[in-house]
């Protein structure tokens, strides 16, 4: 019964190894030929049916970046009071399990419109007239909007993969820093934190990834059809490479034409995916291979 079922995973795990090898074999034969100097660093022009991706690629990588600033310390903050100073029974840490177990199954489509309805029309908005401006400034669709829908998405996963990491931390760790007479705050900061920082760092891996593909949030919070120009304010509207596949794939008048720089596209979204998570692997395995010479 035991070797069945070992077989029967081992298949299902090979089932989809091959599915994934498929799909990025496709990708790279269709764009790996249209990937050139150019093709990264130049604008779209002729209505997007030439040039390159250089503003999808910035607006991309800005976009990611800032959306990791933004939820990893809100994130961490909250694993830690959760599993570190909540009180056993406590109403509030119950509360607030029961809201990241519902955040994680909602779809992504609707974190999109409440970064509509909150971000851009309910904190920009007020902003716009706290700070006297009569045209919209902050009440509108921006790249700081869109990172923030963006982290909202992914805060769960930030949470559970850090009080993971936190209850990986054995307790004998904890006892000892407070019988040698340090605080909860200083076992905190010098003895729990280093020790669960690669399961943090793991996190950070899964929120990138997550975040760099998502396309639905960002389509009313900030990404723009058609912009050449480079988003130089937090207000400012910007290209991303997964909405500019969207574009090529429907939008097209002339989809075989346009069939080669979509391919080369996608190609480069998942290459850019696949960069962000290997410095943050490289990162997490530096940080354990420290952890593991110090101990």
């Amino acid at each position: 019964m035991g070797g069945a079922l070992t077989s029967l995973t081992g298949l299902a795990a090979l089932l989809i190894v091959a599915m994934l090898a498929v799909i990025l074999l496709d990708v790279v034969r269709g764009g790996a030929g249209h990937v050139t100097w150019s093709f990264l660093s130049e604008p779209p022009s002729d209505g997007m049916m030439g040039g390159g991706i250089f503003p999808a690629l910035y607006g991309t990588a800005a976009l990611t970046l800032l959306m990791t600033l933004a939820v990893m310390p809100v994130g961490v903050l909250t694993a830690v009071y959760l599993h570190e100073y909540a009180p056993p029974g406590s109403l509030l840490a119950r509360a607030v399990r029961v809201a990241v177990v519902n955040l994680a199954g909602v779809p992504s489509i609707v974190f999109g419109l409440f970064g509509v309805g909150f971000f851009i029309h309910f904190v920009g908005g007020n902003m716009d007239r706290l700070l006297g401006y009569q045209e919209l400034h902050w009440g509108q669709p921006g790249i700081l909007w869109a990172s923030l829908t963006l982290a909202v998405l992914t805060l769960p996963v930030v949470i559970v993969s850090t009080e993971e990491a936190l209850r990986a931390v054995p307790m004998d760790h904890r006892t000892a820093s407070l019988a040698l007479g340090a605080t909860q705050s200083q076992t905190l900061a010098r003895v729990v934190l280093p020790g669960a920082l690669p399961g943090i760092l793991t996190g950070a891996v899964l929120a990138i990834s997550r975040g760099a593909g998502e396309v639905a949030p960002i389509l009313f919070t900030g990404a723009a059809y058609f912009l050449p120009d480079l988003p130089r304010a937090m207000n400012s509207q910007f290209m991303h490479l997964g909405y500019h596949s969207y574009v090529l794939a429907t939008q097209s008048p002339d989809v075989e034409a346009t069939r080669p720089l979509l391919y080369a596209t996608v190609l480069v979204l998942l290459a850019l995916t696949f960069a962000l998570n290997l410095v943050a692997v490289l990162i997490r395995a530096r940080t354990r291979r420290r952890a593991a010479a110090g101990h």
